[in-house]
């Protein structure tokens, strides 16, 4: 197993101190695996997160609540939806009752990216943890919150 101190060949001040940093380390280390994982299909991790929103909304969805169930809630999630329009894994649809709002759906082709990837191609980055260890991780990470 890794140590955070042996990693950064660092010494923290308290354990609160480490356990924050070993946090922050470690979400960088998730983001680099995930941005290797999805480069050969073309697409981002922020990307392959508004494609499964689509897909689990089961039709056209506002703009906006895309946005809000977004991990990264990052101010940049139209241009991400431009890109995936541009690639055709999702298309922009007006809102027949609002003039204002704009609907998006994912297309066949996402659908399809989405089935290449897989159903869940993030979990083996947990392999090391056991089903009661990953409830306690994220109870944990809840409380921080």
């Amino acid at each position: 197993m890794g140590d955070i101190s042996k990693e950064i060949q660092s010494k923290f001040s308290s354990e609160r101190v480490k356990a924050l940093i070993n946090v922050m380390y470690t979400a960088n280390w998730i983001n680099n695996h995930l941005n290797t994982r999805f480069k050969p299909f073309g697409i981002s991790p922020q990307q392959y997160n508004i494609l499964r929103i689509l897909r689990g909304a089961g039709g056209p969805m506002p703009t906006q609540t895309v946005k809000e169930r977004m991990i990264d809630r990052a101010p940049n999630a139209t241009r991400l939806m431009d890109k995936l329009c541009a690639k055709g894994l999702m298309e922009r649809k007006p809102c027949a009752t609002d003039r204002r709002v704009v609907h998006v759906e994912i297309t066949k082709a996402g659908l399809a990216l989405l089935d290449e990837i897989g159903s869940d191609p993030n979990t083996h980055l947990l392999k090391n943890l056991s089903q009661a260890e990953a409830k306690q991780l994220s109870a944990l990470l809840d409380k921080i919150r």
